[in-house]
């Protein structure tokens, strides 16, 4: 029987190319989505044309009100097991220190580290049984910290104390590890060329990376690498030795 992954937030982006790529490799595939309807949709629609019976998508708010214990339980059902789960649902925009307010703090805080924690331990059984793997999608702007984005920076790296935790409380039955993109896909809302060939100046590959980078460095933490846990490897073309 196929192994089954599950990927938060991967009906676009980063988490859309994970999920194609981890499929080609013989994956079946449980996304999670919450606005992007449409691209779940198709991106099911031609993941189970190449294989049928192969991807489910499933509709999932991740705030305070959400009952993890029955998303768990559906999502079970869906393919009867989960092998691994890749906690890659984020939300980023920048927040300045006169503009946070417990709205944006609880939007942030639900998706990037109540999501992942409330997760890994509702799916914690099954993984176990499994012998399986967590991935945490986590952000190179842990440290240092990104200008303007405290939420964001307080969730990311909270999100590495918890793979970091996680590894040690999981052990030996589940391996946890981190991969933190860095230059991989630029943000919609900021599209700035003078910003984008400011990033690139400071990358010692003097490129941006491809989400394909990405995808495969989650394939190797799940599947090639038996014997690592607890640790977080940066995708970045070098550019954390610059900052």
């Amino acid at each position: 029987m196929n192994k089954v992954v599950l990927i938060t937030g991967g009906a676009r982006r980063i988490g859309a190319e994970t999920a194609s790529y981890l499929h080609s490799k013989g994956m079946n595939i449980v996304i999670t989505y919450s606005k992007s309807s449409k691209d779940a949709k198709m991106l099911k629609k031609s993941l189970n044309n190449k294989r049928e019976c192969s991807c489910e998508i499933y509709k999932v708010e991740f705030n305070s009100k959400l009952d993890f214990n029955k998303t768990t339980r559906n999502i079970l059902k869906l393919f009867g097991r989960v092998d691994y789960l890749i906690n890659n649902a984020s939300k980023f925009y920048p927040t300045k220190i006169n503009e946070i307010s417990d709205k944006v703090w609880s939007d942030t805080i639900d998706t990037n580290i109540k999501a992942p924690l409330f997760l890994s331990s509702y799916f914690y059984k099954e993984l176990k049984k499994r012998r399986g793997a967590i991935v945490n999608i986590i952000d190179i702007h842990v440290e240092p910290p990104l200008k303007d984005h405290i939420i964001y920076n307080v969730s990311k790296a909270g999100l590495l104390a918890l793979t970091r935790s996680l590894a040690k409380d999981l052990a030996p039955h589940i391996r946890v590890n981190g991969v933190s993109p860095g230059a991989i896909m630029w943000p919609e809302s900021d599209s700035s060329k003078k910003k984008k060939m400011d990033i690139l100046s400071k990358i010692p590959m003097r490129c941006s990376g491809e989400p394909l980078d990405i995808a495969k460095a989650v394939y190797f933490l799940l599947i090639e690498s038996p014997y690592i846990t607890g640790q977080n490897i940066n995708v970045d073309g070098g550019r954390r030795l610059n900052m």
